[in-house]
């Protein structure tokens, strides 16, 4: 009855465990749920991994359950069991038994790991992309395309993307899950490579692995992935001319509060992110994702994350270096309602 009563106090934490785990496997986020090529293989790893330990915890439990109640101590024996120190031969097995293992799972990892090491910065037909992390956003260089662009990667569904990932401050770590494994972006200039494919178009979700500030939990990205033709009209896009606001005030005020720090087109400065094309873009600062949605006309759209990110960036990422301007309301939603409609029409269909 003791033994019945605990295990009934164990279902709610067991059910409660099944259904945290239940969550897991979203194909924009999960590693369970590779979408590539590079995540692929490293998932082949994890499920060697997790079976070749899971047949050590059964037999090691298979073991202990068989002596316990083969060996256990009988009413009345008091005699000492007998000993096996120093026999040969079962050392020889719990020995010889952990090699083969080691090897089993050494052999692919150290396979997998130097294929995935393969540099294609140098390869023409690749897409390189320069990643810079900064406290708590990401930039995205594309050094042959002439294209610079912030928290989401376009990407195309044909090509080797080429990642050189550095630090603009802190250390950080660049990381796909359900396209890629994590490389960290070192200060001191570091440069870190790597490379994944994404061959299914869609949203991924990018995260920072390492904790890096207050709101490293919030530096997030999107991952686009587009076919090849979206790709190109996207790359010219973003560089076609950008025209300012029509309003003189609402031109004066941009001008004087924000392109000197960020660009639109080839206005503006370069040192925080490039808003060109920031109204068709899935998130406004990493997380407040956007929806066309007319249930949320008044919350979620693409200006309201806009007005809410300009009015008091420290209230949607604690320590981001975005300072809070003195606007007034009227002029923020002046801005806002500017900044989403800088839409890029890139999409097409195959």
């Amino acid at each position: 009855m003791n033994r019945w009563h605990v295990l009934k106090r164990l279902m709610p934490l067991l059910a409660g465990m099944v259904l945290l785990l239940s969550a897991c496997g979203r194909a924009d986020l999960s590693t369970l749920r590779p979408q590539g090529p590079v995540a692929e293989e490293q998932f082949g790893l994890m499920k060697l991994t997790i079976i070749v330990m899971v047949l050590v915890v059964l037999v090691v439990f298979a073991i202990a359950v068989y002596v316990i109640i083969r060996f256990r101590r009988r009413p009345g024996d008091k005699t000492i069991p007998v000993q096996v120190e120093g026999n040969h031969k079962l050392e020889i097995i719990w020995t010889v038994i952990p090699i083969i293992l080691l090897v089993i799972l050494g052999v692919p990892t150290v396979k997998t790991v130097f294929g995935l090491a393969q540099d294609y910065t140098k390869d023409p037909k690749a897409i390189q992309v320069q990643v810079t992390a900064h406290q708590y956003w990401w930039e995205f260089n594309y050094p042959n395309l002439g294209v610079k662009t912030a928290q989401e990667l376009l990407i195309p569904d044909d090509a080797v993307i080429s990642v050189e990932a550095k630090t603009a401050d802190v250390l950080h770590s660049f990381w796909i899950p359900s396209l890629a494994g994590k490389v960290d972006t070192n200060p001191g200039g570091n440069v870190n490579i790597m490379y994944f494919k994404a061959p299914k178009t869609g949203v991924y979700l990018g995260k920072c692995a390492e904790l890096c500030g207050p709101s490293h939990s919030l530096m997030d990205f999107k991952v686009k992935v587009v076919d090849r033709k979206s790709f190109d009209r996207w790359v010219a896009a973003m560089k076609a001319p950008v025209a300012l606001p029509a309003d003189k005030d609402v031109a004066d005020v941009l001008n004087n509060q924000c392109l000197s720090c960020h660009a639109i087109g080839a206005n503006g400065g370069q040192l925080f992110p490039n808003l060109t094309g920031i109204g068709g873009r899935e998130a406004v600062a990493g997380i407040l994702v956007n929806t066309n949605d007319p249930k949320y006309a008044n919350e979620g759209s693409v200006e309201h994350n806009l007005a809410k990110w300009i009015k008091d960036p420290q209230a949607v990422k604690p320590g981001t270096l975005m300072p809070k301007v003195e606007l007034t309301d009227q002029q923020i939603d002046a801005i806002a309602k500017y900044l989403a409609g800088l839409k890029l029409d890139y999409e097409t269909t195959k």
